[in-house]
């Protein structure tokens, strides 16, 4: 008997392989396979068996997988959005070294494949709104000020949760001042040893000084250290090899062979006693690295809270309350009960509660959170405003048009935790290294064991023991798995604070070896804001008034730019509108539809063949001169005759010129792509000092464009912020899209810049180079670490200097290995980009 289900929740090979391995094992079961790729399972069962018992076999292995009959609705995804997390804290948790990918957990623990543990994601959640309680009765909570209804107190402001990061760093902080206080006279009774006629054996012999440090190593080992013999134990039961693996068996043996010499010492040679009779014990050895290992994950607890401090300080902007107008009055209100269309009042220097229009009154807003831009920006009725950004000195009204997780901010951090956790294929290289890595030092560290007993000085087992322990210690494969995911964390905060939007891990590393950029010219070059300058009659049919009436009322079922003006200055007119039917836009041309009994399309010369009317040199010549100026010109055309024009003035952006300067300074080729005509792409160019430009460019041209450029051996990135931009968008190798085009072109790009001008891309490229810099240095850091502490700690100074590295500054060296990884990480929040 065989069935086919259908398996969630798997994101790389080896959920693969254990999935198939937990179904497998399921009695009854005579064979399970598994693929990755269609998120299928195919199992063959001697009789049938049911489905709950496949989900419990999924959910006792502790994994977030799920297995489902074939076609039936999987609501996972929904699910995960919509519930609040098990467990502490409000966010979801990962794994800092992306062990499985982008696989994410309800509930704090430790990573199943590397055993660290996983990091909160920082985001927006409806727990942000200000809750009120009772300080007699903490049961009453409310949403706003007042009176407890039990005893009548004052409600009182609740105090916000700890994350889960903080919880986890007080546990270990915790843990290990308890591990210090027991581990210091351990380590003094130990070390006591080297004083001639030592002190303490005047109290007593020496082997009642080993009870006591068995005895002070218990709490140390099976409390403040015990989760790493746990992570240890399950690294081997699943094969998922790494540091805990390491740390287990180095710190475990010389525990345990200490408890065994002080219980039975016949059983050892001479060689491992004292003058005393006693065997050396190395309790101090066990609870030092033990406790400097601690001392590792607790400075890393505290690290890691930095490495996303611009995610929680994107979430500081995020305010709880504002005043919306109901029957005209004032009331303040929760900010998670604002809906689509409700009027709020923003008093002066208030946050912007959602985005939204001003609807009433003009301010200057401080977007330099979002932006990266120090400079107010000025508004005023019709102008967007977003989240989270501060109001200036003056009230104003505003319509809510975008709320919840559909704001600006909300997406800006959302992108911001996706991109935190993607990988960079210069991963790849570290992710292969660490995969021999585990069972690589286990063979070192026996062969070094062997080579001490055959070859090594008297007494040979010590050494041989010692230096073996040492060599377990001290490698770490955790600085190598950290040393990526640790800057691109910390580089796509920055380039948030900045306002660049990084899509994933993998844009930052194509981005810094892009030699060849394309750029659209409007809202890319331009402001994207258009204006009408000119209307223009051809013959006597029709005057301009109707001319501008036909445009008018053509464009009001249009969301182009160059539409936007007309029928903004036909509303400033007073146009009267014409009804119009099956309105159709040509993508690249221009629009057209019926008018009346009237066939009436409005565009370029491509759109003028389309709608088979003939362009006279005259009315060419007539549109070259504005054209020249860098203008833009449309033809009217009625039942195929060309009955006018308009003349639309887009200005060019004040950042442009400059960034195109500093771009080309760093070896970039700057090419522009328009749909414009020759003559305005020209002047645009030559204003620009652009050598290198294509007009009238449809969408498609401007992919073959991309495609012929990727043939040549260029690493290409495009620009735009139209429809039109979006399939060599997604073409390109890194795709920049503005934050003030389409939607479509910001989903096909793997950049999008918040502000909309090209200085952002200047800044992107600045922290790409940073960031591959600073990876690079990680990844050198931890290989060099390794490669030289393994050896030196195997003792092959030995011979040559009489030097050998004890186990516990090999603890110490290997504990700061990673969290030095993370240090040079944080280096990047510095950087000015």
């Amino acid at each position: 008997m065989k069935h086919t289900y259908n398996i969630h929740g798997m994101t790389c090979n080896g959920c693969r392989s254990h999935v198939e391995e937990t179904l497998s094992k399921v009695e009854g079961v005579s064979k399970a396979t598994v693929h990755l790729e269609n998120s299928e399972a195919t199992i063959e069962m001697v009789s049938h068996i049911p489905l709950e018992t496949f989900q419990e076999a999924l959910r006792k292995d502790g994994g977030s997988y799920s297995i489902h009959k074939q076609g039936e609705r999987h609501q996972h995804s929904e699910d995960k959005k919509k519930k609040k997390p098990k467990g502490k804290g409000t966010g979801t948790f990962y794994c800092p070294m992306h062990c499985e990918g982008d696989k994410t957990y309800d509930a704090p623990g430790d990573c199943p494949v590397c055993g660290m543990d996983l990091v909160e994601e920082q985001n927006l959640s409806t727990s942000t709104a200000e809750k009120w309680t009772c300080p007699m009765h903490p049961e009453i909570v409310k949403d706003e000020s007042g009176s407890c209804p039990i005893c009548g107190m004052d409600l009182v402001p609740m105090q916000p949760d700890l994350s889960a990061e903080e919880k986890t760093y007080k546990k270990l902080l915790k843990k290990f001042w308890i591990a210090i206080v027991l581990t210091l006279p351990i380590f003094l009774i130990a070390m006591s040893e080297m004083l001639n006629n030592n002190p303490l054996y005047e109290i007593m012999e020496q082997k009642y000084w080993n009870w006591i440090q068995f005895a002070l190593s218990i709490p140390v080992v099976f409390y403040a250290t015990w989760m790493f013999f746990e992570r240890a134990y399950k690294s081997i039961k699943t094969w998922n090899l790494n540091m805990f693996t390491l740390i287990g068996i180095g710190a475990g043996v010389a525990w345990v062979f200490s408890v065994i010499g002080m219980l039975f010492p016949d059983m050892f040679p001479e060689q491992f006693k004292t003058e005393s009779g006693a065997v050396h014990v190395y309790f101090e050895s066990a609870t030092v690295i033990l406790t400097l290992v601690l001392m590792g994950q607790v400075l890393e607890a505290r690290a890691h809270s930095k490495t996303n401090s611009a995610v929680k300080e994107l979430l500081k902007l995020a305010p709880n309350k504002a005043i919306k107008i109901v029957d005209g009055q004032e009331k303040q209100v929760a900010i998670d009960t604002i809906e689509i269309n409700d009027i709020l009042k923003v008093k002066p220097g208030e946050k912007i509660p959602v985005d939204g229009t001003i609807t009433e009154g003009g301010t200057s807003v401080d977007e330099s959170m979002i932006t990266g831009e120090p400079l107010p920006v000025q508004k005023s009725v019709s102008d967007k405003v977003s989240s989270g950004t501060i109001n200036g000195n003056q009230s104003f009204l505003m319509r809510a048009d975008k709320v919840g997780s559909d704001t600006l901010l909300s997406q800006i951090i959302s992108m911001v935790n996706d991109a935190s956790r993607s990988r960079a294929p210069i991963q790849n290289l570290a992710d292969k290294i660490s995969g021999y890595f585990v069972p690589v030092v286990v063979i070192i560290s026996l062969i070094t064991f062997t080579v001490w007993v055959i070859w090594g000085p008297e007494p040979v087992y010590v050494y041989a023991l010692v230096n073996a322990i040492a060599v377990l210690i001290i490698a770490c494969p955790c600085a190598l798995g950290l040393a990526t995911p640790m800057s691109v964390m910390v580089g796509v905060g920055k380039g948030a604070q900045n306002g660049v939007l990084i899509k994933n891990a993998e844009a930052l590393e194509r981005m810094n070896k892009v030699n060849t950029l394309i750029i659209d010219k409007t809202g890319t070059i331009t402001e994207g804001k258009p204006t009408l300058e000119t209307i223009g009659v051809f013959g006597d049919t029709l005057n301009e008034k109707e001319v501008l009436q036909y445009i008018v009322s053509l464009n009001t079922n249009s969301e182009h730019p160059l539409a936007e003006a007309t029928v903004k200055y036909g509303k400033e007119q007073n146009t009267e509108l014409l009804k119009s039917e099956d309105f159709c836009a040509i993508t690249g041309k221009g629009v057209q539809a019926k008018i009346g009994d009237k066939n009436v399309a409005l565009g370029n010369p491509k759109m003028m063949e389309y709608a088979k009317a003939d362009i006279t040199s005259e009315m060419k010549e007539k549109a070259k001169t504005y054209q020249k100026q860098g203008k833009t010109v449309s033809f009217l055309v009625i039942d195929e005759n060309v009955v006018g024009y308009v003349v639309i003035g887009d200005k060019i952006k004040e950042t442009s010129a400059k960034a195109i300067k500093e771009l080309q300074d760093k070896g970039i080729d700057v090419i522009m792509l328009t749909g414009d005509n020759h003559d305005t792409a020209q002047a645009v160019a030559s204003e620009l000092k652009l050598a290198d430009f294509k007009a009238s460019m449809l969408p498609e041209n401007k992919l073959k464009e991309v495609e012929k450029l990727q043939e040549n051996g260029k690493v290409v990135a495009m620009a735009g912020d139209g429809v039109n931009d979006a399939p060599a968008l997604a073409k390109s190798d890194v795709g920049i899209a503005m934050g003030t085009g389409t939607d479509v072109a910001i989903e096909s790009a793997m950049i999008t810049l918040v502000k909309g001008d090209l200085h952002g891309i200047v800044k992107a490229r600045n922290l790409s180079e940073s960031v591959m810099k600073n990876i690079k240095q990680n990844l050198f850091f931890a290989l060099i670490y390794n490669t030289l502490g393994v050896p030196i700690a195997a003792g092959v100074l030995f011979p040559f200097f009489g030097i050998l590295l004890s186990p516990m500054i090999a603890a110490l060296a290997m504990s700061f290995s990673s969290v030095s990884v993370i240090g040079n990480a944080l280096r990047l929040r510095a950087i000015k980009v």
